[in-house]
């Protein structure tokens, strides 16, 4: 599975978008972009799900019951 930052920042690109141009059509600032792609680890999942959504995806909590399902 690719992580967040990789996948954000080849997506980005695929539409060809620079960072400034992606986080004004995502409506956030820019550094939470940059913050997405530079992998940090400190970021508002609300966010990071504007971002996401931009690609018709979404980052959602899962409890351990669940987690333990999924890898059934």
């Amino acid at each position: 599975m690719k992580e967040l930052s990789e996948f954000v920042k080849a997506r980005r690109k695929d539409v060809n978008l620079t960072q400034e141009e992606f986080a004004e059509r995502a409506g956030v600032a820019l550094t939470v972009i940059r913050k997405i792609e530079q992998g940090k680890t400190n970021l508002n999942m609300d966010k990071v799900n504007l971002v996401l959504s931009m690609f018709g995806h979404e980052l959602a909590p899962i409890d351990s019951k669940a987690l333990k399902n999924h890898q059934e």
